[in-house]
């Protein structure tokens, strides 16, 4: 089996930078399927079913070349709501206000398609924003940054100045985690900077 490289299921910028940085080599190849949640479930049930739904799909569309298929799915969680993408000002600037001087979790499952099956983890880590006034919160929208972002802002991005404190995984909060992504690509044998690929 040739594993040059991973898919990655994702069109997020993000991801590929975060893939990046630890050398793992892969081509995106991006998976469409519908982002709602189901009655009853859980937003880590979510997150899960997302990301393994979307390594199954690229993986039964390339799955002749037997290459691993990696995927994530991120969900921002407040008071037990999802805070997802928004769709215009309106919805970035309540998602904002909301989330100000307040402790929301961020929620990113990881799924890896390979040959021997599935697998799946979960990274949970909790963000506190500082409070935020009115004129920051429309200025953030003036960026750009809020609308393909879970929740309305990129912890990567301008909204870092936001960030009082963070417990868990910052890469994870970002969109991949990489422990967990490093524990699954080893699975595989995938190597990244710690394999062979370092030199």
């Amino acid at each position: 089996m040739n594993k040059d490289f991973v898919y990655l299921a994702s069109a997020s910028p993000r991801r590929s930078e975060l893939l990046r940085q630890i050398g793992v080599p892969f081509q995106v190849k991006p998976a469409a399927i519908p982002e709602h949640p189901l009655a009853g479930e859980t937003p880590e049930t979510y997150v899960v079913r997302l990301a393994a739904a979307k390594a199954e799909t690229i993986w039964a569309a390339s799955v002749a070349d037997s290459r691993p298929v990696l995927a994530a799915d991120t969900a921002v969680v407040l008071d037990g709501e999802l805070l997802g993408k928004p769709e215009t000002d309106a919805d970035a600037v309540a998602m904002l206000e909301r989330l100000s001087g307040r402790m929301h979790r961020v929620l990113t499952a990881v799924a890896l398609r390979y040959a021997a099956g599935l697998e799946t983890r979960l990274s949970r880590s909790e963000v506190r924003f500082r409070a935020t006034t009115a004129d920051e919160r429309q200025a953030y929208c003036r960026s750009g940054e809020p609308f393909d972002k879970a929740g309305g802002y990129g912890i990567q991005g301008y909204a870092a100045v936001f960030v009082e404190e963070l417990k868990g995984s910052y890469s994870g909060v970002v969109g991949l985690p990489l422990f967990e992504t490093a524990a699954l690509l080893a699975r595989c044998g995938i190597g990244f900077w710690l394999g062979s690929r370092a030199a």
